[in-house]
Order: C-alpha cells, then structure tokens, then sequence
C-alpha cells in the first residue's frame, strides 16, 4: 500500500515523499500474504476496487514497468448450502453490473475447472475467469523501484516513534533516526496503524490476526493449472504455486496479536477439511511455509479517507486481507485525497469515522 501511494503521488509530479518503514520494503504483511487478485466481492464498493486494480495489475509490465507473475486463473468459491449459494447469487448480479464476469456454475463445472474438487456435499460454485493470483514482493519492488527513480526517498529499517501536531495538523513525525517535518501524513502500516493514529489522536480500529499458509514439496505429475480455490464454508483455499500447490486456511480460533510464528499444527485443520472436499490434497507433504498478519475491521471493509480532527493525516488501512489486491486502486485515491482531485469512487462509506457516529456499516461477506 505504501509503495503504490508513493508511486502515484510521485508519478503526478509531488516531490519530497517520504515512505518511513521500519524494516525492509515488503517485511510485513505484504512480504506474506496469498497474493490473490479478484473482483469478487458482496460490496459494490470493494467490486470496484478489485476491478480497478486487476486491469491495473494487467498493465504492470508496462506501468510502472514489471513482471509481476500474474496468473490469471480465476476464483472459484465452492459452496455448500442453499444460503451460500442465494447470497453469492445476489453478488453475482452486483458483479455482472459492474462488468466482472462472474458467473455461478455447476458442482460438475467446478470440478472441471479444479480437478482436485469433490462434487460430493457442492450445491454450487462461483466462477470469475479473470481474477488469479500474482507475487506481492514483486509488486513492491515494482512501485519502489519506479518511484525512486521518480524521487521517492525510502527511509528503510526506521521506526517512527511519535508524531507532534500543531493545532489540527501534524508538523513533525519523529523516527529513530530523526524527526521529519511534514505537510502530509499517509498512515498505511497495516496491521500496526492503530499504534500510528493513537501517536496523532486519531482512532483507527485494527486488530492484528494470524494467518498462516505452507507450500506442498514440488509435485509429479505437474500439477494442472487451476482456479484460485476457496471452500467457502470453512475458508480452505489453494492454488498453483511454482511446481506445486500453496494451502491456507483462517484458523476461527485464532486469537488477536502480533505473533508471526509459524506453527505446523494448523495444517491438521487444512487436512481435515480437505480430506473431504479435495482428497488429494490432503496427504500431500509440504516443505515449509509462513504466518502473517491480517489488518482487521469490525466489518472486514477498508479504513480509506482524510482525517476530520487532523486534515492532513490520511489513511489507508484496514483492508482484512484484501489490501494487496486493491493497492493500485487505493494507490490512485490517496492521491487525489492529497491532490484534493475528487477520487474515482466515493469512499466515504470506508471512513474511519463510521464506527463512532453510527453511519451505516456495509459488512463485507466475501473474505477468506
């Protein structure tokens, strides 16, 4: 999120950008995540912030200039009740007016797509050939790498440790390594942002979660080229990675934290549940995997805006596990939020503020 913002502030001609990480580029949630890009959304919002971003994630070779391994395989949701199948149609004719071609199909169609599924227990699937799966650390050196050469200065391993602010605006945020005096602030430290908005006053409400994914050892035959699958009941899902198979599953029993350990036991819930509805799988020996953070709302929906009590602090924070796949797009709104252009969608309704004056809260239903 931090290397797109500076990416298309830079590429619209602001100078002196900052970009302040206390690690390497990419050591956190974006050095780890699935690297699913899809449109296939509940929330007419997040369908347009997904589809933005594929078409801009298509165009990556070209602007800003990389290989990026996008594969685009699709998403396959298979599901496993009547109500799981009426909501997702509901979403499919949300999707289908906003141009995502998107479309529910048989247990039969979806074993035909992802040979590894059982039919067994599937009432339905939903379908989008043109969602897939990319490599995240590619796609931040790609930002970086062409936002350097357009100025951005990267302020790698340094820590912010408070931020001073003059009536309602920040002046000065405070690293280990120096204050930098500043005219704007772009929190985007995923899972870490609440820590940043209490340093300025202000309340972003994200919660650090676990999630953890392992790597099957290399496979023969090969393995065929499939969706980017879900079972949506439990939140199972993989897909093609190198000369095998990349696994995840959200723990429900996960508690809040900062913990990025990697545990192998998890994977005996992965197991379990594809014993049944991808057989194959589930005795498939892995080599190794990570944990990384989610960056959770209340309503699994972004925190995207300005400030109220402090016009210059941004933000774009929050995403739930769908931040990789909307950088570009948030990218561009930033942006304009800075620019004050008027963004391509309205993102009030992913204000920060919507948790404490009770404006209507759209959750998001279509989250792994």
């Amino acid at each position: 999120m931090g290397t797109s913002i500076a990416f298309h502030l830079a590429e619209a001609g602001v100078t002196d950008v900052v970009v302040v990480e206390r690690g390497d580029l990419g050591c956190g949630s974006s050095g780890k995540p699935i690297g699913g890009v899809r449109a296939q959304f509940s929330d007419p919002l997040n369908i347009e912030l997904g589809s933005r971003s594929l078409r801009a994630f298509e165009n990556f070779p070209r602007r800003p200039g990389a290989d990026i391994r996008l594969d685009s395989v699709g998403y396959l949701f298979l599901l496993t009740s009547d109500r799981q199948a009426a909501d997702f149609e509901i979403s499919v004719r949300i999707q289908n007016g906003l141009d995502v071609p998107t479309r529910m199909i048989s247990p039969q169609e979806a074993h035909r797509l992802c040979p590894y599924v059982s039919t067994d227990g599937l009432v339905a699937a939903a379908y989008s050939p043109t969602d897939g799966h990319a490599r995240p650390g590619l796609v931040v050196q790609g930002y970086a790498d062409a936002a350097a050469r357009a100025g951005v200065r990267f302020a790698t391993h340094t820590a912010v440790t408070g931020i001073d602010t003059t009536g309602d605006r920040v002046t000065t945020v405070h690293t280990d390594r120096g204050p930098i005096s500043c005219s704007t602030v772009v929190c985007a430290a995923g899972a870490w942002s609440g820590r940043i908005g209490d340093m300025a006053g202000i309340s972003l409400p994200v919660r650090p979660v676990r999630r953890q994914l392992a790597f099957t050892e290399p496979l023969a035959p090969p393995v065929p080229r499939i969706p980017f699958t879900i079972d949506f009941s439990s939140s199972a899902y993989f897909h093609n990675s190198d000369d095998g198979l990349l696994f995840g599953l959200a723990d429900p029993d996960q508690p809040d934290g900062f913990d990025t350990t990697w545990t192998p036991e998890w994977l005996g819930l992965f197991r379990d549940v594809v014993r049944h509805r991808a057989p194959a799988l589930a005795d498939m020996k892995t080599s190794g995997g990570w944990a990384g953070l989610y960056e959770v709302t209340p309503d699994h929906n972004a925190l995207i805006g300005r400030s109220g009590e402090l016009p210059n602090f941004l933000y774009a924070t929050g995403f739930s596990g769908h931040g990789f796949l909307q950088a570009p797009a948030v990218g561009e709104i930033v942006r304009d939020l800075h620019l004050d252009r008027t963004p391509c969608v309205d993102i009030s309704p992913f204000s920060a503020d919507r948790f404490q004056v009770g404006a209507e809260i759209r959750p998001e239903a279509h989250v792994v």
